[in-house]
């Protein structure tokens, strides 16, 4: 189950209040933070033992911790943990004292805006740093691996760097007539060609220190150390050997004519089902078009073609008849192309098309590409259908002359056009990137108002699951909207609801059908009670307590099978309404719950302005709960506390039973995860009226 990213952050501090008043700001920049404060060396410790923390905003006024001696204690951890300085203002002295101090960066605690800015560079940078350090040390294990298999190798293999033989396996050496590496090492690659064709391989050799793109192969007479020679076709391919840039040789006898060699090179650089290129030759000749376009020598650009809802065709035409749909696909699409375009298979149903003509026709290529598609009938073994195609593409110029990046925006072009409803065409264009937010921005609110005047939305159950014998059954309710293309999770659609001022509506529509259902389920008599989540906009409607209040005794619901939730730091933020808010509630025998809760530095002082019956504790400390005792004990000192003010516990998010056991344990109250149970839709009778 996939968890937010949070950044575990430790705050020196001398005042609970100043750490809380900075968690809030980052917290309403949209940054999820673990936060825990120190205000002397004994607390520094025991923080960095227990949170193991990311980040650490220090406050260089802090009476008993200077910054120098947090840097020193952070340095002594061998942790790669980012020291940031928090100061009210920033001159010449406070910069260069910061900086000399150790700070990474500086933190102003006068513009939020800039102090979130820090916060999520540094982390992100964090993140980067050891993401390079994990792949590092996944580089050296594959280095390690492929010095073993080259040296089982029977292919004659060699590493050259700036024309010098730095390794070579068995096979290469027998070839060649040598008995250990030791009496080839320091020889050049020129020593072992016949002097026929000497000047030639000098001249290669020249073009390859220019850093030109050596030939994919090359045939000549090689020759051995005792002098005799024979005929040989070199292959070459760009390496690295121990960090530094290499040439990998393999020499081959000559055992075959030249043409039937031709054959077997594009054999090789075909794919076997659609007849068009393959991957690795689309990504070579990817390769050579941003290599020109660095050089600023010509403009082309990369399209990425996919069938939409294939699983859905590949299950009406059959898997025997897969293939053959994708070659016909594949034979439609290069009927569209021009001479100088190049059509080759990327992955398993994404198709390639890199177009040599102007940028400007990009665009109307992929949109003849995919009317072509649209009124075609397709044979797919005894079957013809019809299909559509999304496309996304982008432009390769020299501001984005890099393969990755190339296809990262053409992919993540194809994912918008195929998001926006599939049987359209996308290309990236930096130029156009406000226009295209504004249309998609307009596209998702047209869909929420639809949804909104249509009973658009859909709701789901998942069992809250009692650990301590409660009786009755327990849901929370989940909101999804129906889409184009089917439903679409809440993060997708309730920001641009957010904007637009539609958040109370949507609180509303959930609000008034789930009483419906729990009215369903009373005349059945199987009354449950429902967590639902409302949104800090709706706190200031001072109507929708009164309003629901109507709906429960209309509908002949009990107030107290309805309990509406809020995560911790955005009641932090609107307490006045919040308190308001809960305290009208009450009047019906609503419950409160306070979601991602412990989130705080002290999250108990809340209870005593918001009574919150439930409490739900904050998600990112389940995540693998079992391998973590600082999280384990956090928890559980969390229930002591809440138990004390008699308050019930929720953990979401289980993942596995061993969760379970230390959950149960610690005296949480109710747990909830799609380890559990799954949401299930509500049936739509019930939503009815």
């Amino acid at each position: 189950m996939k968890q937010d990213n949070v950044t575990k952050i430790l705050f020196i501090e001398d005042a609970l209040e100043d750490a809380e008043q900075v968690t809030g700001m980052l917290r309403n920049g949209g940054i999820a933070v673990r936060p825990a404060r120190a205000g002397n060396e004994a607390e520094l410790e025991s923080a960095l033992e227990s949170l193991a923390p990311d980040l650490v905003l220090a406050n260089p006024a802090t009476r008993d911790l200077k910054l120098g001696d947090v840097a020193r204690m952070l340095d002594a951890t061998g942790k790669d943990i980012v020291l940031i300085a928090m100061v009210a203002h920033a001159d010449d002295k406070t910069i260069c004292d910061a900086f000399l101090a150790g700070a990474r960066a500086l933190a102003l605690r006068s513009r939020p805006d800039q102090m979130q800015a820090i916060v999520r560079r540094e982390a992100e940078a964090l993140v980067m740093r050891r993401s390079v350090r994990r792949l590092e040390a996944a580089l050296r294990e594959s280095e390690r691996r492929c010095d073993a298999l080259l040296d089982s190798s029977r292919d004659p293999i060699a590493y050259v760097h700036e024309g010098v033989h730095v390794r070579a396996n068995k096979a290469y050496l027998e070839m060649f007539g040598f008995e250990d590496f030791e009496e080839v090492q320091g020889l050049t690659l020129l020593d072992l060609v016949a002097p026929a064709n000497t000047e030639d391989f000098k001249a290669l050799l020249k073009r390859l220190s220019r850093g030109e793109k050596p030939p994919p192969r090359l045939e000549l007479k090689a020759q051995r150390a005792d002098g005799s020679t024979f005929d040989a076709v070199m292959e070459f391919a760009q390496a690295t050997f121990e960090g530094e840039p290499c040439i990998q040789i393999v020499f081959r006898r000559q055992e075959a004519d030249s043409a039937l060699a031709e054959q077997l090179d594009a054999l090789r650089s075909r794919d076997p089902v659609t007849d068009l290129f393959n991957r690795s030759h689309m990504l070579d000749v990817l390769d050579e078009a941003v290599a020109a376009a660095a050089a600023g020598n010509t403009s082309r650009a990369l399209l990425l073609i996919e069938p939409d809802n294939y699983r859905n065709l590949v299950d009406s035409v059959g898997l025997g008849s897969a293939d053959s749909l994708l070659r016909a696909l594949g034979a439609r699409l290069a009927a569209q192309l021009d001479a100088h375009d190049i059509a080759g298979r990327i992955s398993d149903h994404t198709f390639g098309v890199l177009l040599g003509g102007a940028e400007a026709s990009a665009q109307a290529v992929a949109e003849r590409i995919r009317g072509a598609v649209e009124t075609h009938i397709f044979e797919a073994g005894t079957q013809s259908i019809s299909l559509t195609i999304s496309i996304g593409g982008s432009l390769i110029g020299e501001k984005n002359a890099n393969s990755p990046t190339v296809l990262a925006q053409a992919t993540s072009a194809l994912r918008n056009a195929q998001n926006t409803g599939g049987n359209r065409a996308d290309i990236h264009d930096p130029a156009a990137k406000d226009k295209a937010e504004a249309e998609k921005e307009r596209h998702w609110l047209a869909l929420v108002q639809h949804a909104l005047a249509s009973n658009g939305f859909v709701l789901y159950y998942q069992p809250v699951i009692s650990l301590q014998g409660a009786e009755g059954e327990h849901y929370e309710i989940l909101l999804r909207l129906r889409g184009p293309k089917g439903e679409v999770l809440p993060g997708y659609f309730l920001p641009i609801a957010e904007r637009h001022g539609l958040l109370p509506a949507i609180d509303r529509w959930v609000i008034g059908n789930a009483i419906r259902v729990l009215a369903e389920r009373k005349r059945e008599g199987a009354l449950a009670t429902f967590f639902l989540k409302i949104t800090p906009q709706s706190l200031e409607d001072e109507t929708l307590a009164p309003w629901i209040g109507q709906q429960l005794a209309a509908a002949g619901v009990p107030g107290r099978a309805l309990v509406l939730e809020m995560p911790e730091s955005k009641v932090v933020t609107s307490l006045k309404p919040a308190r308001a808010f809960v305290d009208a509630l009450k009047q019906f025998g609503c419950g409160f719950a306070l979601e991602q809760f412990g989130s705080g530095l002290n999250s108990f002082q809340l209870l005593k302005h918001i009574d919150a019956g439930y409490l739900k504790i904050d998600r990112s400390y389940m995540a693998e709960l079992p391998k973590h005792p600082e999280n384990q004990e956090r928890v559980r000192e969390l229930c002591t506390q809440a138990q004390a003010a008699g308050r019930l516990t929720v953990a979401e998010w289980v993942e596995d039973a061993a969760s379970m056991s230390i959950l149960f344990t610690c005296g949480v109250a109710f747990v909830q995860g799609n380890f559990l149970q799954e949401p299930e839709k509500v049936m739509a009778y019930e939503l009815a009226g």
